[in-house]
């Protein structure tokens, strides 16, 4: 039998469709045999399993299902989904949104957790004039942000400690009616009950313990993860080892950045336009 071969670093697509041949082989099981179990046809497993056709988030739920793969392959079908998202960040988002508590350190922009839509939407605008992104890429960008805040909307709700670098509030980005709702965002964040956000100032210099923007999750058992990117790809490391002096120079950095009230009212500050 001709079988197409599968270049798994060829793209998300192929990536998902060899491990579900592989996953199918290890089984003995044929293209139709799969697809009774799954719940389709055998031309649609074969049009997944060589790129053709994307997996849908059901039917890799419905694999998982039928392998007993926990949620391997819906996780992996996000990044295919995500076409515009690194590698490695759609498994990332999953855990965040079922994090017991978020920690985040951002250099040059605000966080997409605490993104007005129109902020977000002028900071992808810039990545397409630039040809890095195209415009639907865009749009998946803006409307992945409402998804990973609206699952953050809930009982109980995690906790929320973000540091910003002075340059997150003194970059402007889009109009200055943007901005506005954007420091307004900030300071109603700051109001909740399960937050902190804290502006790590300019005069900090050397005593700032991160050049590049850090992200910690403590998991409801208590099991620690972080996340890291490079240009092309993410990180999420598991290995305490790994993880937890990143926790400690985090907490250091809570300690040497400003208390919430005085980056409020810094905040404030910039929003009136005085020094």
């Amino acid at each position: 039998m001709n079988r197409k071969e599968l270049d798994p670093e060829k793209s998300p697509s192929a990536a998902f469709g060899l491990q579900l041949r592989t996953s199918r082989d290890e089984r003995g099981w044929t293209q139709d045999e799969l697809a009774v179990r799954v719940g389709c046809t055998g031309s649609h497993v074969s049009a997944v399993e060589t790129g053709r056709r994307s997996p849908t988030r059901r039917f890799a739920m419905s694999v998982d299902r039928v392998f007993g793969t926990g949620d391997k392959f819906e996780r992996q079908s996000r990044s295919v989904r995500y076409t515009a998202l690194i590698e490695g960040f759609p498994e990332y988002v999953a855990h965040e949104a079922r994090a017991a508590e978020i920690r985040l350190y951002e250099v040059g922009v605000v966080p997409g957790l605490l993104q007005t839509p129109e902020y977000g939407a002028a900071l992808e605008a810039d990545a397409v004039r630039r040809e890095v992104i195209t415009p639907e890429q865009a749009d998946e960008r803006v409307e992945l942000l409402a998804k990973r805040q609206g699952a953050l909307v809930r009982s109980p709700s995690p906790l929320l400690f973000v540091v910003l670098d002075e340059g997150c509030i003194r970059r402007p980005m889009g109009s200055p009616a943007v901005m506005d709702a954007q420091f307004q965002r900030l300071l109603d964040f700051a109001e909740l009950p399960n937050t902190v956000l804290q502006i790590a100032p300019f005069s900090m210099g050397a005593r700032r313990p991160f050049s590049l923007p850090v992200t910690l999750l403590t998991m409801r058992d208590r099991s620690l993860m972080s996340y890291a990117e490079s240009t092309h790809r993410g990180h999420l490391e598991r290995e305490s080892a790994f993880v937890l002096p990143i926790l400690a120079a985090y907490h250091q950095l809570q300690a040497e950045a400003l208390s919430q009230a005085a980056s409020v009212a810094m905040i404030n500050q910039l929003r009136k336009g005085t020094p």
